[in-house]
């Protein structure tokens, strides 16, 4: 069989993993015998074995290994981190082609993972469904590439393309299916940010009420700390960061963030959660908020719901410029899902 099916098996077994093992990336094996597959496996959780180690355990007659073929879509680790290095595991085993499909971007490996297997003599393919691969694991790329957070943006608008009535108030534009979705996303990223309007209008507790993933860190800025402390966000139970320019100080769960308050102030988060391994953050508003991060290109993909109210009036919904990846309708409300392509 083509190396591309065995491929796509990896690429298959290590979706299992999210966001189980962030910051780690996504990884899945597969070990081949004579185009049969005798193991496989995939990297479960953050600390524990990584997926070349799974597919080795797995498979039965330890003996086929000196003649069976790896595949694994990320290079393996060449390090010692919180397991050993997948690299020397391959080469004890006595296995002697290995074909990868992307390389490894953290500088701990960056190519000393295929340097490693090509000195003790091992046959290395890269390159095998590349794109696919950087994909799967975007935010792991984004961060070790860029050394910020991979950034989702995400709001409602109006039918007639309005974020938030005049009068601020409270409205809801999206549907409960809609909102179920975005509860399953916060499941799915690191850190989740507001301005202070939201923060004050919607009171959002910011976290994750679908499944047993964790809830994201909560950011909030709020420049001047007007905020009332009898908000969601200051109820101590989730880690929680407040940006704002007069404080620095930390609580149980909660710590206070001084920042200069420029245009510099988005580069400013992303550099902070950058020194904290936040490897994706997701923006829920406010129109300002969101803005200040399009006018200085620093988003990745933007997730915009269109539901049927209309407002007539209020604040306009920011204007994107980005490659349409995906468009789908959940109920009535349209799902549309954005690429920006200056950061690709």
């Amino acid at each position: 069989m083509p190396h591309q099916i065995y491929m796509q098996r990896c690429l298959q077994l290590a979706a299992n993993g999210f966001p189980a093992v962030m910051p780690n990336p996504m990884v899945g094996c597969v070990i081949v015998h004579e185009d049969e597959i005798i193991g496989e496996g995939y990297h479960i959780a953050y600390g524990r074995p990584h997926a070349e180690v799974n597919a080795i355990n797995s498979v039965k007659n330890k003996d086929l290994l000196k003649e069976s073929t790896l595949y694994v879509n990320l290079e393996p680790c060449s390090h010692h981190g919180k397991t050993p290095p997948c690299a020397d595991l391959i080469i004890e085993k006595k296995i002697q082609h290995v074909v990868i499909g992307a390389c490894d971007p953290n500088p701990q490996v960056a190519g000393n993972g295929i340097k490693k297997l090509n000195d003790a003599g091992v046959q290395v393919t890269s390159g095998i469904l590349r794109e696919e691969a950087q994909e799967l694991n975007k935010r792991f790329y984004m961060f070790h590439k860029k050394k910020r957070p991979f950034i989702i943006l995400k709001y409602a608008k109006s039918k007639d393309g309005f974020m938030a009535p005049a009068e601020q108030k409270q409205v809801w534009i999206s549907n409960e299916f809609s909102q179920q979705l975005v509860h399953q996303w916060r499941g799915e990223e690191q850190a989740i940010l507001v301005g202070t309007k939201t923060a004050k209008i919607d009171n959002p507790q910011l976290n994750n009420r679908f499944d047993n993933n964790p809830d994201p860190l909560r950011l909030v800025i709020d420049k001047n700390l007007k905020l009332s402390n009898s908000l969601n966000l200051f109820d101590q139970r989730i880690q929680t960061i407040v940006i704002n320019e007069k404080d620095n100080r930390s609580l149980p769960k909660l710590a206070y963030v001084k920042m200069q308050f420029d245009h510099t102030l988005p580069q400013q988060i992303l550099d902070y959660l950058y020194s904290k391994s936040i490897q994706s953050l997701i923006i829920e508003g406010g129109a300002f908020t969101l803005q200040s991060f399009i006018d200085q290109e620093l988003w990745d993909e933007a997730r915009v719901f269109t539901g049927v109210v209309e407002l007539q009036y209020g604040m306009p919904a920011p204007p994107l410029k980005g490659e349409i990846i995906q468009k789908r309708m959940i109920e009535k409300d349209e799902l549309i899902i954005y690429r920006n392509q200056v950061n690709e």
